[in-house]
């Protein structure tokens, strides 16, 4: 088994939590997605961070664009590892 992970970067937790959700109705993920906050280098402020859907898929079954477009679906994107 791999290790593969895919992380969305998502703009604030409402979508992060909203396309945790979705993942698994959409790509019928068995693991619930890590969410995860990126605060901004030097920004203190909750409103200045970053979500991270982070999800494993030691299939790798998941297709890195299909997932950079749905990311896109909340304004985020998926990061390059």
């Amino acid at each position: 088994m791999s290790d593969v992970r895919h992380v969305l970067v998502l703009p604030d937790r409402d979508a992060a939590e909203e396309a945790a959700e979705a993942l698994g109705e959409r790509f019928g993920i068995d693991e619930e997605p890590r969410l995860v906050r990126d605060a901004l280098a030097g920004e203190d402020d909750a409103e200045d961070a970053q979500w991270l859907v982070v999800l494993r898929d030691e299939r790798e079954r998941l297709d890195p664009a299909e997932l950079d477009a749905f990311a896109g679906e909340w304004d985020g994107w998926r990061e390059e590892p």
